[in-house]
């Protein structure tokens, strides 16, 4: 199977497009390209938010430890920084109350599902390019993520 060039430059300024007009699917045709950026729309965002709330143990470990440790850290300079490959809502748990694909400080092994994204009504396993330690997970669930986003970083 063959990999096409991407254009992260065309797919940033679609998305600040859709960010800046409140569209929720923006589309462009090129000779033999085509670019289709969506997100989902906000009515949808706020039926999922309720859905961590039925994990509350989880969240606030999560939460409470990002700006601590992470409020002046550029994690997208990280070389084990893993980025979203799209813009939809990121869930670190199978289920609500389900325990966490990964935890902070757990080995994670190469191919080990991190976290899902919802991408239209479409569950996106996002997993680790590489084996090591997850060091910082940068997301919680029911969250928006854009595409480029740091989701977790690995060492």
């Amino acid at each position: 199977m063959s990999r096409l060039p991407v254009d992260a430059e065309a797919i940033r300024t679609l998305a600040e497009i859709l960010s800046e007009t409140g569209l929720t699917e923006i589309e462009i045709s090129e000779k033999d390209s085509r670019i289709r950026v969506a997100r989902a729309p906000a009515q949808l965002v706020q039926t999922m938010a309720p859905a961590p709330a039925a994990a509350p143990a989880a969240l606030p470990a999560a939460t409470g430890a990002a700006p601590a440790e992470g409020a002046g850290t550029d994690w997208s300079k990280h070389a084990g920084a893993v980025t979203s490959p799209m813009v939809g809502i990121a869930y670190v748990t199978p289920e609500p109350g389900a325990p966490a694909f990964a935890v902070e400080g757990q080995p994670v092994s190469a191919g080990q599902t991190l976290l899902l994204i919802e991408a239209m009504k479409t569950f996106n396993q996002i997993k680790a390019p590489r084996a090591g330690t997850l060091k910082k997970m940068l997301v919680t669930s029911g969250s928006p993520v854009e595409f480029g986003e740091v989701l977790a970083v690995i060492e």
